[in-house]
C-alpha cells in the first residue's frame, strides 16, 4: 500500500530559516499571542500523524468505492466519517479561524504547511475542511455579528461543514449569468430558488448540518456580475436557541461520476425556495466571494503540491527497490541479479524533477503565504498595502503554475513505474487523476494566467510586475559580495532580465492586438513561475551554504538548487520564445476549418 509521510523537516526549513515566520509572529500582537516556534512545532507534528497514520490509510479505498448517492443523501466512503470526527476533535477546522468565534487564529504560513499534509494524504478527504474554511472566510469577513455568532463556532469545530455555491448547469467563469434567484422575505430572510452544479462535499453524513454559500441575484438586480448577492442557506435550519431546527428546502439531486478525487462527494445541489440569509450588502456578492478567493486559490496550488509529494515518496521508494538492468558506469549491486533503477540517468531525471517541483513549490507557496498574512495581521499602512499587491500578483501564479507542475511530477512518478504506474494498486495513477482537477477548479489555469497578464500586469501598465522585479532585484544586490551564490545569483538575473523585456513587449503588442494577452497567457505565466522559482531557489541555497556540512540535509538542498537551476530554469527560454510567435497563426484558420 502506498505510504505518506509529512516532509516535516523541509516544512521547518522554510519556516524558520528561509523566511524566519517567528521573528514576523513576534513583531506583530496578535500573532504573538497565538503562535511561536514550540507551538507551530507541536501542530506540524501532530498534522503530520494524522496524514499518515489516520488519512494516508483511507486514500485508496475512498478511491475505490467512492461516495454514494441514495435519494437525495450522500454517505462518505468507509473511514471517512471517523476521520472526520478524529480531525474535528484536534480542532484542526478552526485552525486559521476568528479567534472571537472559536478559531484558533494561526498565520497562513502555517496552515498552509497543515493543508499540504492533509491535502497530500487524502485530496477527497481535504477538500471538506478546505471548502469549510473558505465559507468561514467570507462568513467572517463580510457577515453580521448575529449570523458570524451563529454559525462560525460550530463551522470551526467541525460540528458543521460548509459548502462554496458558485456554478451553474450553463455558467462557470462568467458568473454574471447566473440564474439562482433571491426573493426577500418579510422577516429580513430569502427564499433561494435555482440549481448549482459542481458543489464539492454539497452533501454528506460526515458533519450534522452542512452550510451553504450561494450566489443568486434579487429580484430587481442589476445586469451582470453587478447584481450577484451571496446568502448563507443552511440545510438545516438553526433555531434561535442555536439548535438545530426542520430541514431546509434544499437537496442533492444527483453526484457526479468523476475522473478523480471519487471519493469526494461533487453535488448538483437544488434550492426550492429554501430560506437564507444575505452575507454582506445586495449585489456586493462577488466582492464577499473574492475575500475567499485569494486564499482557497492558494490552497489549490497546495493540494498540488501535497499530492505530487506524495508521488515523489513513493516512487523514490520504488526506484530503490525496484530491480532492473546495471548502471552505466558498472554494477552498483552486485550481489543482486540486477542494480536498482534509481542507478539509471532517466530515473534520476524524473525523480529530480519531481523533487525540485515540490520544493519549489513548497517555498513560493509560503513565500505568498507570508503575503497574505501581511495583508491581514500587519498594522502598519504601507506594509500592509504592499502585501496586498503581491497576493494580487502571485495568487493566480500560485495556483495554476503549482498545479501544472504537480501534474508533470504526478505523471513522471507513474513513469517511474513503469507498468506497475498503470496499475491500481501502486497508487500512482490516482495521484495523476485526482491532480488533474486542481488545474481546472477554482478558475481553470487558462483564466489564471489571463488574469495575471490582463488584470495583474496589464491593466496597471506593469505597476505591480515592476514592485516584484524590483525586490529580486535587491535581493540580487544583497549577494554581490558572496562569491559562492554566484551560480544561483547570475541565471537568476537572466531569468528577471528576460522576463522583463517579455512583459514589455507584450504590453506593446497589445496596444495593436487585443488577442495579444489571451494569445500569450499561459505560457507568459509559466515563465514568471520559473523566474519566481529560480528567486526560492536562490534564498534556499544562501541558508543552505551557511550550513553546508552540518547535516546532509542542506547538501541535498544545493543539489537540488542546482538541478533546478542548470536543468529546469532553461525552460524560461524556449516558453519566451513561443510568446514571440505571436497570436496571428491562432487565427489563420476560420471556426469552420478546425
Amino acid at each position: 500500500m502506498p505510504e505518506y509521510t509529512a516532509p516535516l523537516r523541509d516544512m521547518r526549513f522554510l519556516l524558520n530559516e528561509v523566511f524566519d515566520a517567528p521573528s514576523m509572529w513576534a513583531e506583530n500582537a496578535r500573532l504573538a499571542e497565538v503562535v511561536d516556534t514550540e507551538t507551530a512545532d507541536a501542530i506540524l507534528e501532530e498534522a503530520g500523524k494524522i496524514a499518515g497514520a489516520v488519512l494516508a490509510p483511507i486514500n485508496r479505498e475512498g478511491d475505490e468505492v467512492g461516495s454514494k448517492w441514495n435519494d437525495g443523501k450522500v454517505t462518505a466512503p468507509p473511514g471517512f466519517k471517523e476521520a472526520y470526527q478524529t480531525y474535528s476533535e484536534g480542532g484542526w477546522g478552526g485552525l486559521g479561524g476568528n479567534p472571537e468565534f472559536g478559531g484558533m487564529g494561526m498565520p497562513k504560513m502555517l496552515v498552509g504547511q497543515v493543508e499540504e499534509m492533509i491535502q497530500g494524504s487524502n485530496i477527497s478527504f481535504g477538500l471538506a475542511p478546505m471548502l469549510t474554511a473558505g465559507a468561514c472566510l467570507s462568513l467572517n469577513a463580510h457577515g453580521s455579528q448575529e449570523l458570524k455568532e451563529k454559525y462560525l463556532p460550530n463551522m470551526y469545530s467541525g460540528q458543521w461543514a460548509g459548502a462554496m455555491d458558485l456554478t451553474e448547469p450553463h455558467c462557470g467563469t462568467d458568473l454574471g449569468i447566473i440564474r439562482t434567484k433571491a426573493e426577500p422575505n418579510a422577516d429580513g430572510s430569502y427564499n433561494i430558488s435555482g440549481t448549482k452544479i459542481f458543489i464539492t462535499w454539497g452533501e454528506h453524513d460526515m458533519a450534522e448540518n452542512i452550510i451553504h454559500l450561494v450566489l443568486a441575484k434579487l429580484p430587481d438586480a442589476p445586469a451582470g456580475p453587478k447584481g450577484i448577492s451571496l446568502f448563507l442557506v443552511p440545510k438545516i435550519l438553526v433555531n434561535e436557541d442555536g439548535s438545530l431546527g426542520e430541514e431546509n428546502t434544499l437537496g442533492c439531486g444527483s453526484i457526479e461520476h468523476k475522473m478523480g478525487i471519487k471519493a469526494s462527494a461533487t453535488c448538483v445541489m437544488n434550492y426550492d425556495g429554501a430560506k437564507g440569509w444575505l452575507i454582506g450588502d445586495e449585489n456586493k456578492g462577488l466582492n464577499a466571494m473574492f475575500t475567499m478567493m485569494n486564499y482557497e486559490r492558494v490552497a489549490v496550488g497546495i493540494q498540488g503540491l501535497g499530492v505530487a509529494e506524495n508521488s515523489y515518496q513513493n516512487a523514490v521508494t520504488y526506484a530503490n527497490d525496484r530491480l532492473q538492468s546495471r548502471a552505466p558506469t558498472g554494477k552498483v549491486a552486485p550481489e543482486k541479479t540486477a542494480d536498482p533503477i534509481i542507478v539509471h540517468p532517466d530515473v534520476r531525471r524524473m525523480l529530480m524533477t519531481m523533487r525540485a517541483n515540490t520544493e519549489g513549490s513548497r517555498a513560493f507557496s509560503m513565500y505568498a503565504s507570508k503575503w497574505l498574512d501581511l495583508s491581514k495581521f500587519s498594522d502598519d499602512v504601507e506594509t500592509k498595502k504592499y502585501a496586498e499587491t503581491m497576493v494580487s500578483l502571485l495568487t493566480p501564479v500560485v495556483k495554476s503554475f503549482l498545479t501544472d507542475l504537480a501534474l508533470e511530477s504526478a505523471v513522471a512518478g507513474q513513469q517511474v513505474f513503469g507498468g506497475h504506474g498503470f496499475i491500481r494498486e501502486w497508487g500512482q495513477e490516482q495521484h495523476v487523476r485526482d491532480l488533474r482537477i486542481t488545474q481546472i477548479y477554482e478558475g481553470t489555469n487558462g483564466i489564471q494566467s489571463l488574469d495575471l497578464i490582463a488584470r495583474k500586469i496589464a491593466a496597471n501598465g506593469g505597476a505591480f510586475y515592476k514592485i516584484y522585479a524590483e525586490e529580486i532585484a535587491q535581493y540580487c544586490a544583497s549577494q554581490e559580495g558572496n562569491p559562492a551564490m554566484a551560480e544561483f545569483i547570475t541565471p537568476l538575473k537572466a531569468a528577471v532580465a528576460n522576463l522583463t523585456e517579455l512583459t514589455d513587449w507584450i504590453m506593446l503588442q497589445a496596444q495593436t492586438n487585443a488577442n495579444e494577452l489571451g494569445a500569450s497567457s499561459v505560457e507568459y505565466l509559466q515563465v514568471f513561475g520559473y523566474v519566481s522559482f529560480a528567486y526560492m531557489y536562490a534564498m534556499m541555497a544562501e541558508k543552505a551554504l551557511e550550513k553546508e556540512g552540518s547535516e546532509p540535509y542542506y547538501a541535498n538542498k544545493l543539489a537540488t538548487a542546482r538541478f533546478f537551476t542548470k536543468r529546469l530554469l532553461p525552460r524560461y527560454l524556449s516558453l519566451s520564445a513561443s510568446v514571440k510567435g505571436g497570436s496571428e497563426c491562432l487565427y489563420e484558420m476560420t471556426a469552420d476549418q478546425f
